[in-house]
């Protein structure tokens, strides 16, 4: 069974607006997003997430609310133009919490994918990994440069 959506939720001790600036300027993703980032931060506007090895992840930028909410789609398979049916949303949103920022990140859309039931399955256990592996990422970054 496909999961609809994949839900992740962490504490990071550093500002809402510092942790804004990690998840929507290019030069703050590849610290802890892959290796390269292009982000043009408007509604419509085009995203790329390059990872050595496996390649550009295409997304177009969907909502932004500074600082506190930011979503985009990004397309499956890697490499793939942003299209209706090959999509994704991921949400974002940070909430101050006492010395740091609570972010919790969505990522809905894996039974409306256009692809064969195991692919959707594939994207889905992936995603639920890398989101894990990723935010461990980003905490990790944030906090060792607020130091």
């Amino acid at each position: 069974m496909v999961p609809e959506r994949i839900e992740r939720e962490i504490v990071v001790a550093a500002p809402v607006e510092r942790v804004w600036a990690a998840l929507t300027e290019a030069d703050e993703l590849r610290q802890w997003f892959g290796d390269a980032a292009e982000v043009d931060l408007r509604p419509g506007g085009a995203m790329v997430n390059h990872w050595e090895g496996h390649g550009n992840v295409l997304g177009v930028v969907e909502k932004v609310e500074p600082p506190h909410f930011f979503s985009y789609r990004w397309a499956r398979p890697i490499g793939a133009e942003p299209r209706d049916g090959n999509t994704t949303l991921v949400e974002f949103t940070l909430t101050p919490e006492r010395d740091g920022t609570r972010l919790r990140v969505v990522e809905s859309g894996f039974q409306e994918l256009d692809v064969p039931e195991r692919d959707r399955a594939t994207y889905a256990g992936e995603n639920t990994e890398g989101w894990k592996m990723e935010l461990d990422e980003l905490r990790a970054y944030l906090e060792r440069t607020a130091a």
